[in-house]
């Protein structure tokens, strides 16, 4: 049976002016999510990843101008929508959970009226129904005392509990898909695995799409069915978890993987593996692949020329190289 699809995403791109010139922090952007699947955008600080599910919510900053050549969310394109018609999606169909839930809980709200404003906004339920709705939830997400905690402050609440509020507030409307960027890092590693285990529990029993945007790729191992890994703005590999983590083609996924000690096999004492070189400016136009200055296989041919993203080892695979798969094999 074919999966059902929630959100295509194809040729996403975001500039941004500066005094140097156009920024283009996100560029040429393609994925796809289905009902039921988490998809893992991976890299490292400032590769784009944020910008990218901000695109999608249609919550950039003012300056900024997003253009696609597809973006659809079910059924609806997200590119013929105005902004009243994206407030009506955003919260209900589509929701996120933002990355530091002190900043993204209001102060001066309690949680029981910032919880029930949703399901009140979009017309779903009464407040009655709305309360009753964000206890279950509560209750859901492993919040004791629950029907206590509506009364309380966000500044009454440790890390773990606003962040499981803020996976309840993003539970409310019932949504097809959940932007969840970096949920765990400002929590502590238990805290971290009890937040990925009820994510992945509330995601079986809902069957809501999720993307997991993070650099942590030990989250992405254990949570992940897909991964598309980005690099200077743009997705160089994407594939099955199984895929990145066995056979990486990519020689920037390799270098991510490289740095990450394996218990029982790196030995104590001995270098980590280290990617050279930094990450070039986005600044104007870049031809060529991104990657190629800090690559120890690129030659001339990788800045020539555009690179697109080309069939990998199978037919869920893809990289960005002029290389194919099989000639990168170590």
């Amino acid at each position: 049976m074919a999966a059902e699809r929630i959100l295509e995403v194809e040729g996403l791109s975001v500039a941004i002016p500066t005094p140097s010139g156009m920024l283009h922090p996100v560029q040429n952007v393609k994925f796809h999510v289905d009902r039921g699947e988490t998809v893992a955008i991976v890299g490292e600080s400032g590769c784009g990843k944020s910008l990218t599910s901000l695109a999608i919510m249609n919550l950039l900053p003012h300056r900024a101008m997003r253009s696609a050549d597809r973006l659809v969310l079910d059924d609806t394109d997200m590119l013929r929508l105005g902004e009243r018609q994206m407030s009506d999606i955003r919260g209900n169909r589509m929701s996120m959970i933002f990355q530091e839930p002190m900043t993204s809980l209001n102060p001066a709200y309690t949680i029981g009226d910032q919880l029930t404003e949703g399901p009140r906004r979009h017309g779903q339920s009464g407040m009655s129904e709305a309360r009753d709705r964000a206890v279950w939830l509560l209750e859901k997400v492993g919040i004791t005392a629950a029907t206590n905690r509506l009364r309380q402050y966000p500044h009454q609440l440790s890390g773990g509990l606003r962040q499981r509020v803020m996976i309840a507030m993003a539970l409310m409307c019932g949504p097809d898909l959940i932007i969840a960027d970096e949920p765990t890092t400002a929590l502590d590693v238990t805290i971290q695995a009890q937040i990925l285990h009820l994510l992945a529990e509330l995601q079986r029993e809902f069957r809501t799409g999720l993307i997991l945007i993070t650099h942590d790729l030990g989250v992405v191992a254990r949570v992940a069915d897909r991964v598309a890994v980005m690099y200077a703005g743009q997705i160089v590999e994407e594939g099955t978890a199984h895929r990145i983590f066995t056979t990486p083609s990519h020689p920037y996924t390799r270098g991510l993987l490289d740095c990450i000690p394996i218990p029982g096999k790196t030995a104590r004492g001995s270098h980590l593996g280290s990617i050279p070189g930094i990450v070039p400016s986005l600044i104007g136009e870049m031809p060529g692949c991104h990657f190629a200055e800090r690559c120890r296989h690129a030659t001339g041919r990788c800045t020539s020329r555009p690179v697109g993203l080309g069939d990998g080892l199978g037919p869920d695979h893809r990289v960005r190289c002029v290389f194919s798969p099989e000639e990168l094999q170590p």
